[in-house]
């Protein structure tokens, strides 16, 4: 689902990616000695959830914003924007990834002629992919679903953040209980596939119903306009702004046009398990999460 050049071209052939709430921008301490960020405010913040982020070429886009202990802050995308292999590999444990410390650029208004400007760079702090494979993981389901990955912000672009969705606001929370067939989300993505298109990157949809088969690891759903390549590592959210997944895949079978979202709050605690990133929390949103389309 990272949308690499060699996906764009074939798309154009065919016609066809718990924190604070303040503004300003810098880290500070606190009276127990550890340290909280600052964010700029959601109207004039370039780097937030949904924004776009290239990795040696391949376009995904993010979701979420984390802090650590220190105050540093993270953005996170899908761990397979930053594998090695087809941009179609949904198995984290199977395919190799970049090295941690490479450069990750956020950039808008990338589209299939160019990627488009550059709004500010962080590096690959942590991925679910590599780690899985260092450790060894034999687990079928978190194999297959623990499709996360962290960037850690430059210290110069930080002032740009804010943990905010675009357009919905949020998120409130995480989501622990998973979802019902029929269950609304609400999401953001923002795929170089649609030209630079803001106004088709709100999206909403519909849960398919969580499988038990999977031990809870994903979300499958169908939304208005479906993800497609580039909108990968989106944001997904439940009715009351609570973080309930990160776009993964596209469905081709059984579920034509379906999304499958791996669940937040696993790939969360098996990053703050296994990351080394001490105090990983996910940041909740400056603005209120307003439903309403």
């Amino acid at each position: 689902m990272r949308l690499t050049t060699k996906i764009a071209v074939a798309a154009a052939a065919t016609a066809v990616a718990l924190g604070t709430t303040f503004a300003g921008a810098t880290p500070s301490s606190t009276a127990a000695g550890t340290r909280v960020t600052s964010f700029a405010p959601a109207a004039t913040a370039t780097i937030t959830p949904g924004v776009q982020m290239y990795t040696q070429g391949a376009q995904c886009t993010a979701n979420f914003v984390y802090t650590d202990a220190t105050g540093a802050v993270y953005v996170g995308y899908a761990a397979h924007c930053a594998g090695l292999g087809a941009a179609t590999d949904t198995n984290g444990c199977l395919n190799e990834s970049v090295p941690l410390g490479t450069t990750v650029t956020f950039n808008k208004g990338g589209s299939l002629i160019s990627e488009g400007t550059r709004i500010g760079t962080g590096t690959l702090a942590y991925s679910s992919w590599r780690t899985m494979r260092a450790k060894g993981e034999t687990d079928p389901n978190t194999c297959a679903y623990n499709d996360l990955a962290l960037v850690k912000v430059s210290a110069a672009d930080v002032a740009k953040v804010n943990p905010s969705i675009p357009f919905w606001g949020g998120p409130t929370g995480i989501d622990t209980d998973g979802t019902a067939a029929g269950d609304r989300v609400w999401s953001y993505g923002n795929s170089s596939l649609r030209f630079g298109l803001t106004q088709l990157s709100p999206k909403t949809g519909v849960s398919l119903g969580d499988d038990a088969a999977d031990g809870g690891w994903s979300h499958p759903l169908y939304t208005v306009t479906p993800g497609v390549p580039g909108d990968s590592g989106s944001a997904f959210m439940t009715a009351d702004g609570k973080a309930i997944g990160t776009l993964s895949t596209l469905g081709l079978a059984p579920l034509p046009a379906s999304n499958n979202i791996g669940d937040l709050a696993k790939e969360l605690a098996y990053a703050q398990a296994n990351s080394g990133i001490d105090g990983l929390q996910l940041t909740l949103g400056t603005e209120p999460f307003d439903p309403i389309l």
